[in-house]
């Protein structure tokens, strides 16, 4: 199978996984992409950031019009959001790929832990 197609297949079960539990295809995304389509650790975490937009607006819409979107309690999250993504996005450069890794690693555990609990 070519590396496209890995790439789509990822994408693919990201978006499954994002529509499904309302989010979480950029975690299933990052080691789809590394592991098995061979993309360099730093494009996958860039690439899982624009890839995650589209999906986020295609389950919102999903969700919004299934009545299981509240916008007025989602705005101070939004706010917050784009304030840690200009953030994130002027540090990422500056951040090791090891400790990228080790970062998502926490995040992904951390979030398996407390749907377990």
């Amino acid at each position: 199978m070519t590396k496209r197609w890995k790439c789509v297949l990822s994408g693919a079960a990201a978006g499954a996984a994002n529509g499904f539990f309302g989010a979480g295809g950029g975690m299933l995304l990052i080691p789809l992409l590394t592991a098995w389509a061979n993309v360099d650790e730093r494009k996958a975490f860039a690439n899982s950031v624009l890839i995650i937009l589209p999906m986020c607006i295609v389950s919102s819409i999903i969700y919004y019009f299934r009545s299981g979107l509240d916008l007025p309690a989602a705005v101070p999250y939004l706010i917050g959001g784009a304030f840690g993504g200009i953030v994130g996005g002027l540090v990422f450069k500056k951040v090791s790929v090891n400790l990228l890794r080790k970062a998502m690693g926490i995040l992904i555990i951390y979030g398996g832990v407390r749907s377990l609990i």
